[in-house]
C-alpha cells in the first residue's frame, strides 16, 4: 500500500445544484439538532486528543490501558514504540534492542540496494544471523515523537480580519518558524508545526531523528510480495508483508550518525507480541503516519478526479510501467535495478484505477452533493452564516471551473517530466545549485559533498536505456494529449522541428551530465556554466519549472485554499456533534476498530482471517507473482508450525480489522486492546478504494499480515530464532 506520494486534491466543473424548497430547510434544521455518532472505525485521531475525544468509546470498544500507558510525555508509552520510517512509511519497536518491523514494501528500496546477481536479496530474503551482519542504510532514518502540543492559540493570533490568503501564509509562516525554533533551542530535535482542518487548528510536533537504521530480515519476494500487483489492494490476502530493521545510537543514547561503534537503541518502549490470536469483534487499533487524506474534498473535486486526475495518472503510468517491464523480463540485473521504481509505479497505478472506480461504485459525489446542498440550506437560514460562509461554495465552483482546463496538463509535467526519467528529477535537484556554484568556487566546494551525495545515490540506480526509452514514449504521449499552449517550452521545441521525440531522447542519453556518471563527474572536476546552460537536462528541469510554477494562477490557488478552510469550518460548526477527525498529514495518528469480516456484495462474504492454506491454493509456478519456496511447501506439508498456529492447527496469514488507514500506515502495529502486537498493516481493500476522500463504514477494511505467521517466517522458515527471542511473548 505504501504510498509515498500524494495523492488526492482534485475535481471538477459542475454548477450549483441549488436553491432547496423551503420544506427540505425546514426538515434539515430539525435534523441538524439529532446527536451523530461515530462511524465504525472512522477517525485518525491525534494522541494529544485522545483522552479527551476517544478514550472513553475505547475503553467501551475493549481497550484495556490507561490513557497514560498510550500516550505520555513524562513517560513511557505506546507512542514510544511507533516510528516514522524514513518519512514515508511505519514502524514499530519491539524489543529492549531496537528491533523495528515493518513492511517488506517499506523496506524494499533498501532490501533492492543490497541486492546483486550473487547476492539476490529480494529473491532469497536476507537474514543476520549476528549484529555485525545487520546491513547499514545511508540516507534511511526514523523518528520518535517526543510530544505534540496544540498551538492554535498561538498561531491564531497573528491573523487579523481581512488579511489574503498570502499574508495569512505569510503570517502563519513566520509564527511556525518562532515556535520551531523555540520548542527545539537548546536540544537535538526537530520539530514542525502543522496546519490540520485545512488551517483551522495547528499543532507543534517534536521529534528525535536516528540515522542509524541497519537491515536485519526480510523474507524473499515470493513470501514478501506474495500475490504482486494482481492482489495488490485485494481480500482474501495471503501476503507476508514484513521486513525487519535495528536503529542504532551512539554509546551515550543520543542519536548518531552511522558508526561501527555504536549501539542498538534502548527505547522508552517497546510493543510485546501477542500469540493469542484474534476472533471476530476484538477490539484493535492502529497507530502511525498516514500520508494524505482527502475527506473535505467537495463534490467538484471529486468529479474531478474521475473524470481528468485519476485516468491521466493510470494512461501515463501505464505506459511507464510497460517500458520498465520490457528491460526487467529481458536482464535479472535489470531485474533487481528497476525493481523498486516499478513497485512504486504500479502501486499507484493500481490505486488510482481502484479509487476511480469506487467512488463512482460508492456514489461519493452524491453523498457529497447531499452535504453541500444541507450546507447551502444551513448558510442561508441565518444573515451571520451567510456573512461568514456565504461565498464558500461559489468559491469551489470558481476554482474547479477554472482548472478543469488544466488539470491534465497539471499530471503530465509530474507524471510524464519530474516523476517520468529518473534523470529529469535528478537534473532538477542538482542544476539550480550547480548554476549558483559555478560562479562561485567557494559556494560549490561546500556544495560539493552533498551533491556528490545525490549523484551517487542517483546513479547506482540508474539505467540509462530505459530512461532514454521512458523520454521518448511519455514525452510523445504528452505531445499527443496536450494542448500546445500548456505544454512546457521543450514538449513545444520538438514538436515545432518534427515531434521526432525518439531523436531528442537519443541525444539527451548521448551528450546530458546527468545521464551519464562518468560525464558528470568530469563536469565537477572541471564546472563551467556553458556546459551545465546548454545542457538538454538543464534546459528540461528550467522548462518545466517555469511550466509548473508559472502556469498557475496565485489567485485559484487563494481561491481553494479559502473556499476549503471556510468550508471545513463551516461542516463543523453545522453538526457540532460528529465525530469530524482531521486529514492526514504524515503526522503520528491513532485509529480504532475491531476485527471483523465483511459482505462486499449480495451473496459473498469475507472472513477476517486468511491462513497458509490459502498460499498454496494460490500457488501458480508459471506466474511469478505467485511461487510458492519449495522450504515453505515443504513446512505446510509437514504441518510443522510450531507454537504459530492457531487452535484448528491452521497457520494464519493475514487479517482484516475496519481501522481507518492510507498510505504512510504502511508498517503500521495492529495493536490489540492490552497493547500487544497482533499483526502489521499494509493494505486496504478495493471495495473502499475511495476511502481516502470518503469513508466506507460498511466496507472499508484495513489489511494486516498477522503476527504468528511474521514469527513464523522468521523462525521455522528462515531460522532466525534468536530475533524472536529477544521480543516480549504472550501467550
Amino acid at each position: 500500500m505504501g504510498k509515498h506520494e500524494g495523492a488526492t486534491s482534485r475535481a471538477s466543473a459542475l454548477y450549483l445544484r441549488f436553491p432547496m424548497k423551503k420544506i427540505f430547510a425546514l426538515f434539515l434544521a430539525m435534523s441538524l439538532a439529532l446527536p451523530t455518532t461515530l462511524h465504525a472505525g472512522e477517525g485518525m485521531w491525534i494522541p494529544l486528543l485522545m483522552k479527551k475525544l476517544n478514550y472513553k468509546d475505547m475503553k467501551k470498544a475493549g481497550l484495556k490501558l490507561s490513557a497514560k500507558d498510550l500516550y505520555d510525555v513524562n513517560h513511557g508509552s505506546l507512542k514510544d514504540a511507533i516510528v516514522s520510517f524514513g518519512g514515508f512509511c511505519t514502524g514499530e519497536i519491539i524489543s529492549s534492542e531496537g528491533l523495528i518491523l515493518t513492511n517488506h514494501h517499506c523496506g524494499y528500496d533498501a532490501i533492492q540496494k543490497h541486492s546483486t546477481l550473487e547476492h539476490n536479496y529480494l529473491a532469497d530474503g536476507f537474514w543476520a544471523m549476528t549484529r555485525a551482519e545487520e546491513l547499514s542504510n545511508p540516507g534511511l532514518f526514523v523518528n520518535f515523537l517526543v510530544r505534540i502540543e496544540d498551538v492554535t492559540k498561538d498561531m491564531t493570533k497573528v491573523l487579523k480580519e481581512g488579511m489574503s490568503e498570502a499574508e495569512r501564509s505569510a503570517a502563519v509562516a513566520e509564527r511556525a518558524k518562532e515556535l520551531i525554533g523555540k520548542a527545539t533551542d537548546g536540544t537535538d530535535y526537530d520539530a514542525d508545526v502543522e496546519s490540520f482542518y485545512h488551517e483551522n487548528e495547528f499543532y507543534l510536533f517534536v521529534y528525535e531523528k536516528f540515522s542509524d537504521v541497519r537491515l536485519v530480515g526480510a523474507p524473499p519476494s515470493s513470501i514478501g510480495k506474495y500475490g504482486g500487483d494482481t492482489d495488490n489492494w485485494m481480500w482474501p490476502r495471503h501476503t507476508g508483508d514484513f521486513s525487519m530493521f535495528r536503529v542504532y545510537a551512539g554509546k551515550d543514547g543520543k542519536a548518531a550518525e552511522y558508526s561501527a561503534d555504536n549501539v542498538p537503541h534502548q527505547p522508552k518502549h517497546h510493543l510485546p507480541v501477542s500469540l493469542k490470536g484474534v476472533s471476530d469483534g476484538d477490539f484493535a487499533m492502529v497507530w502511525g503516519y498516514p500520508g494524505s487524506t482527502d475527506r473535505y474534498l467537495s463534490s467538484w473535486g471529486v468529479q474531478q478526479a474521475v473524470d481528468l486526475y485519476n485516468p491521466t495518472v493510470v494512461e501515463i503510468r501505464d505506459a511507464k510501467l510497460a517500458v520498465m517491464r520490457n528491460y526487467m523480463q529481458a536482464d535479472p540485473a535489470l531485474n533487481i535495478l528497476l525493481a523498486s521504481s516499478y513497485a512504486q509505479t504500479a502501486n499507484y497505478w493500481k490505486y488510482y484505477i481502484g479509487q476511480t472506480e469506487q467512488l463512482v461504485n460508492n456514489h461519493v459525489y452524491q453523498k457529497k452533493a447531499d452535504l453541500e446542498a444541507q450546507f447551502t440550506a444551513w448558510v442561508a437560514a441565518e444573515p451571520k452564516r451567510q456573512a461568514k460562509y456565504g461565498e464558500t461554495l461559489s468559491l469551489m465552483q470558481q476554482y474547479y471551473a477554472a482548472t478543469d482546463a488544466s488539470v491534465k496538463n497539471q499530471v503530465y509535467l509530474m507524471e510524464a517530466v519530474i516523476r517520468g526519467p529518473s534523470a529529469v528529477l535528478f537534473a532538477y535537484r542538482t542544476a539550480r545549485a550547480l548554476e549558483r556554484g559555478v560562479s562561485n568556487p567557494e559556494m560549490m566546494a561546500k556544495m560539493m559533498p552533498a551533491i556528490q551525495g545525490q549523484a551517487e545515490g542517483h546513479f547506482a540506480e540508474f539505467h540509462g536505456e530505459s530512461d532514454r526509452d521512458l523520454m521518448a514514449v511519455l514525452w510523445k504521449m504528452y505531445a499527443a494529449n496536450i494542448p500546445v499552449g500548456q505544454q512546457p517550452r521543450f514538449i513545444q521545441n520538438v514538436v515545432e522541428v518534427g515531434s521526432d521525440f525518439d531523436a531528442y531522447a537519443a541525444h539527451m542519453y548521448a551528450t546530458s551530465l546527468f545521464m551519464d556518471p562518468a560525464r558528470f563527474a568530469a563536469f565537477l572536476a572541471a564546472p563551467d556554466s556553458a556546459t551545465l546552460a546548454n545542457d538538454p537536462l538543464t534546459k528540461v528541469a528550467n522548462d518545466f519549472r517555469e511550466a509548473y510554477f508559472g502556469g498557475q494562477d496565485p489567485t485559484l490557488a487563494e481561491k481553494k485554499t479559502k473556499a476549503y478552510r471556510l468550508w471545513t469550518a463551516g461542516v463543523r460548526e453545522m453538526l457540532p456533534n460528529e465525530d469530524w477527525s482531521p486529514d492526514a498529514n504524515s503526522t503520528m495518528r491513532m485509529t480504532f476498530g475491531k476485527v471483523g469480516s465483511y459482505e462486499p456484495k449480495d451473496g459473498v462474504t469475507y472472513n477476517y482471517t486468511t491462513t497458509l492454506d490459502g498460499v498454496m491454493q494460490k500457488e501458480d509456478p508459471t506466474n511469478p507473482e505467485f511461487e510458492v519456496p519449495q522450504r515453505l511447501k515443504d513446512l505446510y506439508n509437514a504441518k510443522d508450525f510450531g507454537r504459530y498456529a492457531d487452535a484448528q492447527g491452521k497457520l494464519p496469514v493475514g487479517l482484516i480489522t475496519d481501522n481507518d488507514i492510507t498510505g504512510g500506515n504502511s508498517g503500521s502495529p495492529l495493536i490489540n486492546g492490552k497493547g500487544e502486537l497482533i499483526g502489521i498493516a499494509f493494505d486496504g481493500n478495493w471495495e473502499a478504494m475511495s476511502g481516502d476522500i470518503f469513508f466506507e463504514d460498511e466496507l472499508q477494511r484495513t489489511i494486516s499480515v498477522d503476527i504468528r505467521y511474521v514469527l513464523f517466517i522468521v523462525d521455522k522458515y528462515a531460522g532466525a530464532r534468536h530475533l524472536v527471542d529477544e521480543m516480549t511473548l504472550h501467550y
